[in-house]
């Protein structure tokens, strides 16, 4: 019978163990990073600038004290903010060119261009100060905010300081404008774009692998040994991950999810959030995974339509993706076509990118259902987000105890429609006894 099982399993256990993408070398990690980075600053920044009507735009960041935007302006080798650093973008009007400036002491891979030499004016402030009254700007924009931490980079003394330097009646022109903040990190290129699905096709490889037999071994392995296979397979890839991962079980006859050292046993359904960073790009994911009792060939007809009520969820909300909707309504609206289908659905997605809880607009939390000042900002065209919901169904397997079938997978919204990046998880990962 074992052996007849394992034979019927065997496609499915292969598919759930293919090998994933390559991950490149580092030096050409680099040159990806850099390429994209250039196009970015090219596009991305002067768009945003004249979209708001702002002609300058500084961006202050200490070295131990990033600036969430600076350090995803700086180049791949620089890594991190060095002592003082100091970004202006500057548009000159009249079809030019938006100038690229940096008060800094180290250069940045010839990205921004070099205006401050410290043997000259030793002064950093006064230097910035010298620039911006030489270019006279109409706004200058700061990363300062208190709706969200994204454009709130500038810390107060920074903020003191660089005012005190200013010259009094361009004092009077620093705007906080946390929409360029937003704009910039929410915003994917084409080659973000295309980038993607192959680092979510890493993604899912790694959690292919976890709910396998290569991984579990049910009644001997934890759901904390597999949260760690977890970790040292990213090492071992040379990735990172932005969140240690989640592994738990649910269990017919347990009210609540069961994680820690938790031995794995048959007829359990597993449930896991996992995400890597590649390429500065962040992925997260929620999958399910049941694990075969003797005899089994499939999991239960209740935990299959569980699942399936969550991908009715996961339609309600992508398909109602616009230009101009805010999180709020699309929450509002998912929610009540769910309901309307009989589900019983929390929404609690996000945007992903450069973050995994990234900048944009929030769409639900899992602790309320409500709207929320961060969903009010509008969706754009060419921004990710990570699709994470759950769905209580009752289980007629397990005496009709109520699960909360829980899913997360990433996308894309290309100003029309809702796209999945690399699929999204259609059946159970079925793990053999």
């Amino acid at each position: 019978m074992r052996r007849l099982l394992a034979l019927a399993l065997a496609p499915l256990l292969i598919a759930a163990t293919a090998p994933p993408p390559a991950v490149l070398p580092l030096r050409q990690q680099v040159e990806v990073i850099d390429r994209d980075l250039k196009t970015r600053l090219d596009t991305i920044v002067p768009a945003l600038m004249r979209r708001q009507g702002v002609d300058m735009w500084v961006l202050v960041a200490r070295e131990y004290f990033e600036d969430p935007v600076v350090a995803t302006m700086l180049d791949a080798r620089s890594l991190h903010a060095r002592r003082r650093t100091i970004l202006v973008f500057f548009d000159p009007g009249e079809g030019k060119p938006v100038e690229r400036l940096t008060v800094s002491r180290y250069g940045l891979a010839g990205l921004f261009a070099p205006t401050w030499d410290p043997a000259k004016q030793p002064d950093q402030w006064r230097a910035l100060a010298d620039l911006i009254a030489q270019r006279n700007p109409k706004k200058i924009a700061v990363n300062v905010s208190s709706l969200t931490a994204f454009a709130d980079g500038m810390t107060a003394s920074q903020y003191r300081d660089m005012l005190a330097a200013l010259p009094e009646p361009l004092r009077g022109r620093v705007v906080e404008t946390p929409e360029l903040a937003v704009g910039w990190l929410e915003t994917r290129s084409p080659d973000q774009l295309a980038a993607y699905p192959g680092i979510m096709k890493i993604a899912h490889g790694i959690i292919a692998d976890a709910f396998s037999s290569k991984v579990i071994t049910p009644g001997k392995t934890t759901t904390a040994d597999v949260q760690w296979w977890m970790r040292e397979r990213i090492r071992s890839l040379g990735l990172e991950t932005w969140f240690h991962p989640s592994i738990d079980a649910f269990r017919q006859g347990e009210k609540d999810a069961l994680d820690g050292d938790t031995v794995i046993r048959p007829g359990d359904m597993l449930w896991c959030d996992f995400g890597i960073t590649y390429l500065r790009l962040n992925t997260d994911t929620q999958h399910l995974a049941y694990v075969l009792k003797p005899g089994e060939r499939d999991a239960p007809a209740g935990l299959k339509a569980g699942l399936a009520g969550a991908h009715k969820v996961q339609d309600a909300l992508t398909s109602r993706f616009r230009l101009g909707v805010t999180g709020n309504t699309l929450l509002a609206e998912a929610r009540a076509a769910a309901i309307a289908q009989g589900l019983q659905p929390t929404i609690y997605s996000h945007p992903i990118g450069y973050h995994g809880h990234a900048a944009g607009s929030a769409i639900g939390f899992w602790d309320d259902q409500g709207p929320a000042p961060t969903g009010n900002h509008p969706l754009v065209a060419n921004t990710a987000f990570s699709i994470e919901l759950s769905n209580a169904m009752a289980v007629p397997e397990w005496g009709g105890q109520v699960v909360s079938f829980r899913q997360e997978e990433d996308g894309w919204f290309d100003g029309q429609r809702f796209q999945w990046i690399d699929g999204r998880q259609e059946s159970f990962y079925l793990i053999p006894s």
